[in-house]
């Protein structure tokens, strides 16, 4: 049986191995190896880019007033998420998220041995993309990109844990059971975030993610209502990650129960014949 799918282990469709056959994610002891490094950078990179995209349609929009729109900023927020899932999600799992990694440990789907380097990896990305964004446009005070609840906090940590629920559940269907198409995961999860954004980001700037409130909270020396985007959203994904277990009634991949491989592979071999 083919291994699992897994956006977790950084590995779409296999983990990542050495020339040996031996996964770094096995090792006893975290050893600071290449495959390693190539993660955290990718993590690194992934958050940069995601909230330097993001937090930018959140400023230029302020700064034009209302350039981009709201709308827009939902679409860049979405396409943000898509391409770079598409870009490193084979090196690292694309989690740029450090609620989604948490997650994926209380599951035992990610090492907890590495949890404190990827989570470090994307407050880094953030708070980078943050302060690249305040060089480039200043006024911080008046455009500050961050997350800050427009009613009350209880409100919005309510709808952080249930946008952050519904992003983890999605998550944990196309990106770890092999029964899903894998190759529409990153829209799947972009869309989820394009949805989210829609529905909440006027109430609670739509977060989902810590490092995506930390990154211009640490820039802006601004950290009010922080605790919210923490719990909320931490709480959020490991409840949708352990819900989604719930209903996963077979590890069996789809291509075993359907003898086709995957939905775009059947659909061009269809359509050569």
């Amino acid at each position: 049986m083919a291994n699992e799918r897994s956006m977790e282990e950084g590995s779409l469709p296999n983990p990542i191995e050495d020339k040996d056959g031996s996964s770094a994610d096995n090792d006893q002891a975290l050893n600071i190896s290449v495959p390693f490094l190539h993660k955290i950078i990718a993590e690194i990179f992934g958050t940069y880019f995601i909230i330097f995209a993001g937090c930018a349609s959140v400023i230029v929009n302020k700064s034009t007033k209302g350039g981009v729109t709201f709308p827009g900023i939902c679409v860049v927020w979405g396409l943000a998420v898509t391409v770079m899932i598409y870009s490193v999600g084979h090196i690292s799992g694309a989690h740029f998220n450090p609620a989604v990694t948490i997650s994926f440990a209380t599951c035992r789907r990610f090492p907890w041995k590495q949890v404190p380097a990827y989570i470090a990896a994307q407050v880094l990305g953030s708070t980078l993309a943050s302060g690249t964004l305040r060089l480039l446009f200043g006024g911080w005070r008046e455009h500050f990109p961050g997350t800050i609840p427009t009613g009350s906090n209880v409100q919005s940590m309510v709808l952080e844990f249930i946008i952050s629920f519904y992003l983890m559940f999605v998550v944990s269907g196309v990106a770890t059971d092999n029964r899903a198409i894998g190759e529409l995961a990153g829209i799947a999860v972009g869309a989820t975030v394009l949805l989210n954004v829609g529905f909440a980001g006027l109430i609670s700037g739509a977060s989902m993610n810590p490092a995506r409130s930390l990154g211009p909270a640490i820039v802006g020396n601004r950290y009010e209502s922080i605790w919210v985007y923490m719990v909320g959203p931490i709480g959020g994904t490991i409840t949708g990650a352990w819900a989604y277990n719930l209903i996963r009634h077979s590890n069996k991949p789809l291509r075993e129960l359907t003898k086709s491989g995957s939905f775009l592979r059947s659909l061009k071999m269809n359509g050569s014949k």
